[in-house]
């Protein structure tokens, strides 16, 4: 019925202002996401299974790409047109569910289920013969969950470490449930408690360091969070390890009271960092995965500073704006693109501009039909025309576009449906979409420049994320938006 709703609005407002209302074959003329951005896959070499996983471009223009089953592959030349399998040698194997690398001072890390290692080719004939442990403090039972995922190198050179509870329920594992920092002598600090079962782990373009956690166990839904040392990401079954942290973290804080909502705990317990950014579940996809930010200064396309995750299941790459609202982090999430081969894993950002996307669909299902990837977007130098970023006011929202958008469609506040809700958070698996509510949009400015509408909107809700629908609007050409939606996580509304 939403989805009903929501086309009547669109033909009523194109209907109104004498636009085209767009029919199939209309349709098939419209730009589509691989106009902006193209997919290049590579051809992986006969007989090997690589669930693509990580990258990390060398110093010689080589690119690592980590695998799942242990394996570390170089690739030659990965930007070419073309990547053939030829370009593929194994430079190391033998290692244990390698999900993240990183490159320092001619040493190759990378973190697998076990420890942080780091690897080196010394006698230069392509493969790794140097193996040296950095740090193992933390402890696996073997347990299927069990991942660590690992950032790139900090300002500071320490390695940030998320690791999995076991079984995603409760950690019988020292550290497990955890997020340690391995520092550059290979010490392990303690750094924030309360993971759940991690998808990858990233920074924003001003280093501040950030994870996907999955739904499940206090965890109503897939999401964003940020990293902060010494802070608490909402799960509680780790606090035992707290016995071992007391210097570096202080005292476990209190548990979360089960069937509550993280914005009621997250003023309760001080410790407590609420999500960044929810991932509504299946509408923006069900096991988020990886991180990238766009650092490129416009190689990209014209998302600079913005975040990108990998969504598993649903096999595509999200966007994310983040904005900083009393002091915490939070914004929104929006479709970027889809149809990569397998489930999307792994991501790395190239200082040219180019996304380099892992896939893998062992253990779980994804909509890639193949059981591993390893892939490259390419921005193809032409603007699409989206939302660019969703801020909060204190009394509704301020849309800006990348391209100039139609005054007479943006100005109508029948061209824009909004609804909220939240989700339970509760010792249980998941939660259903909860306290509805449906906001009235009042007022809709276009500015001078007709870049950017400001939304004037009555009964905004905290802690909610707020679902953002454009059906009707246009660009100056005309155009429909390439994604007419948005979902904010509105954890705090700006005072001024």
């Amino acid at each position: 019925m939403a989805i009903f709703r929501s086309c009547l609005v669109a033909f009523s407002v194109l209907a109104f202002y004498n636009l085209p209302v767009f029919g199939e074959d209309a349709k098939s003329k419209l730009p589509i996401e691989s106009d902006y951005y193209k997919l290049a896959t590579f051809q992986i070499p006969e007989g090997v299974v690589l669930e693509a996983s990580a990258f990390q471009l060398m110093p010689d223009g080589k690119l690592a790409v980590a695998s799942r089953r242990g394996e570390v592959w170089m690739v030659t030349d990965p930007f070419a047109d073309e990547v053939k399998a030829s370009q593929f040698s194994r430079f190391a194997h033998g290692l244990h569910e390698v999900l993240s690398l990183a490159e320092r001072d001619g040493w190759l890390y990378v973190t697998q289920r076990t420890d942080v290692s780091r690897i080196k080719d010394s006698n230069g004939d392509g493969r790794a013969d140097q193996f040296e442990v950095v740090n193992g403090d933390w402890e696996i039972t073997g347990d299927y969950h069990e991942y660590a995922f690992g950032s790139k190198f900090d300002k500071e050179g320490n390695l940030w470490i998320v690791l999995c509870l076991t079984g995603s329920f409760s950690s019988e594992s020292k550290y497990r449930g955890w997020c340690v920092r391995i520092t550059p002598d290979g010490k392990l600090i303690p750094t924030c408690s309360g993971i759940r079962s991690p998808g990858g782990i990233g920074t924003n373009a001003m280093g501040d360091m950030f994870y996907t956690d999955n739904q499940g166990p206090w965890n109503g839904t897939c999401n964003l969070k940020h990293l902060v040392p010494g802070k608490f990401m909402g799960h509680p079954g780790g606090f035992k390890w707290y016995s071992l942290a007391e210097q570096a973290m202080g005292k476990a804080p209190v548990e979360p009271t089960s069937g509550s909502r993280f914005v009621i705990e997250a003023k309760r317990i001080p410790e407590y960092v609420p999500p960044v950014i929810l991932f509504p579940y299946k509408k923006m996809g069900q096991s988020a995965s990886g991180i990238a930010c766009d650092t490129t200064e416009g190689k990209f396309g014209p998302f600079k500073g913005q975040m990108f995750v990998g969504e598993q299941t649903n096999s595509t790459v999200m966007r994310c704006f983040l904005e900083t609202v009393n002091g915490r982090w939070q914004g929104a999430c929006f479709p970027f693109r889809d149809g990569f081969g397998s489930g999307t894993l792994g991501l790395e950002m190239s200082p040219s501009g180019s996304l380099f996307v892992g896939g893998t669909n062992r253990g779980w299902g994804s909509r890639g039909n193949k059981p591993f990837a390893v892939e490259r977007l390419q921005w193809t130098g032409k603007v699409p025309f989206e939302i660019h970023e969703m801020r909060a006011k204190p009394d509704g929202f301020e849309l800006t576009f990348t391209q100039p958008v139609d005054t007479a469609t943006a100005s109508q506040i029948d061209a824009y449906t909004l609804s909220t809700y939240t989700y339970i958070y509760q010792a249980s698996y998941g939660s259903p979409e909860v306290d509805h509510t449906t906001p009235t949009i009042t007022k809709a400015v276009v500015a001078e420049d007709k870049k950017s509408v400001r939304l004037t909107v009555a009964g905004l809700q905290e802690g909610h994320v707020h679902e953002l629908h454009l059906p009707g609007l246009r660009s100056a050409d005309s155009l429909p938006l390439l994604h007419p939606e948005a979902y904010y996580t509105l954890t705090s509304i700006p005072l001024k």
